[in-house]
């Protein structure tokens, strides 16, 4: 093994969590800055920032359905790579690292036409007006244009995580980060784009993070280099990338989801004031989660080999471990949430009217936030394993049976209205992480306890 190359079989859990963490958090914090750079700036535009940050909010659904794509073949095919590399076979981690590519590559190419052809009715459908329309319009078409570099940087980075080169898998979102936020400012400002220069700045990113992950993968150094010389869709293959994908692209689509339901509660509700907050809300949530995602995607790798090699003892410690460190971060960051919500806000914007609804918004949509630790633990555990049933179940539970009901319900229910929409997703944190949780304690750990024990008396 290389010097960068983490060994997973040896040492502390901990530190090999820890040492994919860190890099993983690195590079999601970076990943962040893509669009969370777009909405400081766009923000910030005068006279219109706030409308404009109403127009870029009703893009989110659409955003975010171009990530679960992404993630579905990513996240999907590099834990079965992973456990492929823990049982020494590197023919099939190839394999299933390839048809992955595939797929992103063809799904990019079909998204970017559907999109770009149905763009109108879809924004107006997440609650777009008359006026957030050419805003949301402005930034959607620019970014569609992008969509395959989207795919490649997001769906292929998962591929070298699972190799251990964290670091080089940071380095892919850091290239792509700083070209954002040099860009941004430039597009946005110096050549008077505004919100579609905002988009080009995103999208020629992008491709800066697709051209290093590409160029890495099919290079020297990779331990598992992607060729397509030969190549034929493997579709058996392709389906376990897919089915064990469909967790993280249901999290994702499930996002999208509850993201165009707000939008369209909060229109009826609140007007556009009431979507540029959520914009902000949402923009705090993604700040506030990241580490605690980059936990779990650290410890991902490091459960999936370890089970593969049956290594059960070592699995467990590295659940454990993610599952403490997780409740720890995000019972602190609710705290500061709760006692500086004008800091977090004020990032994004200044204006009175907006702050003076923000506040109690970020109070009611925090609350019970540490329970989102559970949630992503469970979930992890389910994905890391293979049990992707139970990661789809969950992912559903949450966002589909008890998210997008209440946000559509609430509203009406003694005179809620717009906090109706902010409530919701505190009640599902709350019962959707526990149950995820429990279950998996209940199932997963006593079945790895069971396999260790017999490991250990044979």
């Amino acid at each position: 093994m290389s010097a960068k190359q983490i060994d997973f079989s040896k040492g502390s859990v901990r530190k090999s969590t820890l040492a994919v963490a860190a890099p993983m958090l690195v590079a999601q914090a970076l990943n962040l800055l893509y669009n969370i750079v777009d909405r400081i700036y766009i923000g910030k535009i005068p006279g219109e920032g706030m409308i404009a940050l109403a127009g870029v909010g009703l893009c989110f659904p659409v955003i975010t359905l171009v990530t679960a794509f992404a993630n579905l073949f990513g996240l999907g095919g590099a834990p079965l790579c992973a456990i492929a590399r823990g049982q020494q076979d590197e023919a099939g981690a190839r394999k299933i690292m390839t048809n992955a590519y595939f797929m992103l590559l063809l799904t990019g190419i079909v998204l970017t036409a559907l999109g770009i052809a149905l763009q109108k009715p879809i924004l107006y459908l997440l609650g777009a007006s008359d006026t957030t329309y050419s805003y949301a319009a402005s930034y959607l078409t620019v970014y569609l244009l992008g969509t395959v570099f989207v795919m490649t940087a997001l769906g292929l980075n998962p591929y070298i995580n699972s190799q251990g080169f964290a670091r080089i898998g940071m380095l892919t979102v850091l290239l792509g980060a700083a070209a954002n936020i040099v860009l941004d400012p430039v597009f946005i400002f110096v050549l008077d784009m505004g919100v579609r220069g905002a988009a080009v700045a995103t999208i020629l990113s992008q491709l800066l993070s697709a051209v290093w992950v590409f160029r890495f993968l099919t290079g020297q150094k990779a331990e598992l280099r992607l060729n397509f010389h030969g190549f034929r869709p493997d579709f058996s293959c392709i389906r376990k990338i897919t089915l064990l994908g469909t967790a993280s692209f249901v999290m994702s689509f499930t996002d999208s989801l509850v993201q165009g339901a707000c939008n369209a509660m909060l229109r009826q509700f609140g007007g556009d004031l009431y979507i540029s907050v959520m914009t902000v809300i949402n923009s705090v949530r993604q700040i506030a989660q990241t580490p605690v995602m980059a936990i779990s995607d650290g410890a991902s790798p490091v459960i999936s080999f370890n089970y593969g090699a049956r290594s059960y003892k070592r699995v467990q410690q590295a659940i454990r471990f993610m599952t403490q460190l997780g409740f720890g971060y995000t019972l602190l960051i609710w705290g500061l949430i709760s006692a500086f919500p004008t800091f977090f806000i004020r990032i994004f914007n200044h204006e009175t009217a907006l702050l003076s609804a923000a506040v109690p918004a970020l109070h009611l949509y925090f609350f019970g936030f540490a329970m989102m630790a559970f949630q992503f633990a469970g979930q992890c555990v389910f994905k890391s394993l293979g049990h992707a049933r139970m990661a789809i179940f969950f992912s559903v539970f949450r966002k589909v049976i008890i998210v997008v009901p209440l946000t559509l319900l609430l509203p009406h229910i003694c005179g809620l209205g717009v906090n109706g929409v902010f409530l919701a997703e505190p009640i599902s944190n709350c019962v959707g992480g526990l149950l995820c949780y429990v279950t998996m304690r209940r199932t997963v750990l006593l079945q790895l306890k069971e396999e260790n024990e017999r490991e250990g008396a044979s």
